[in-house]
C-alpha cells in the first residue's frame, strides 16, 4: 500500500513553540467630532463695550468684528462669537459666565450643537 507524503503544517508559530494569532487589519472610520456655536444672548442691563472687551479676551476677536457681533446680538437677541468642539465650546461658555459675574454684569452665553 502506498502512502501519501505528510503535508508540512504551516500554522505560525511563537518563539517557544506556542501558537500566533494573525488578526487581519480593519480600517476604522473616525466621524469628525461634533461641532458647537458659542452664542452670546441680548440682555438690558450689560454694557456693549462690556460685550466687546469679552469678544476680544475670549474669542480673539479684533475690535471691529467684536463690534460687528455685538451689534448683532443687540439687533437679534443673539449673536454666534465662533464654532469649537464641545470641551472648548463650554469652557468659552465657562469664561465668559465668569467675566461677566464678576463684573456685575448679567451676561448669558451657552453652548449650541450644530446639526
Amino acid at each position: 500500500m502506498a502512502t501519501t507524503p505528510k503535508q508540512p503544517d504551516l500554522t505560525p508559530r511563537l518563539p517557544g513553540g506556542g501558537d500566533a494569532v494573525v488578526l487581519e487589519r480593519r480600517r476604522q472610520r473616525v466621524q469628525p467630532p461634533k461641532m458647537y456655536q458659542v452664542v452670546l444672548l441680548n440682555d438690558d442691563f450689560t454694557p456693549m463695550e462690556f460685550v466687546v472687551h469679552v469678544l476680544q479676551e475670549v474669542f480673539h476677536k479684533d475690535r471691529e468684528t467684536a463690534t460687528q457681533i455685538m451689534l448683532k446680538v443687540h439687533v437679534h437677541g443673539r449673536g454666534v462669537c465662533g464654532v469649537y468642539t464641545r470641551d472648548i465650546a463650554h469652557t468659552k461658555v465657562e469664561q465668559v459666565t465668569q467675566q461677566a459675574r464678576a463684573a456685575g454684569h448679567p451676561l448669558q452665553c451657552v453652548a449650541e450643537p450644530i446639526e
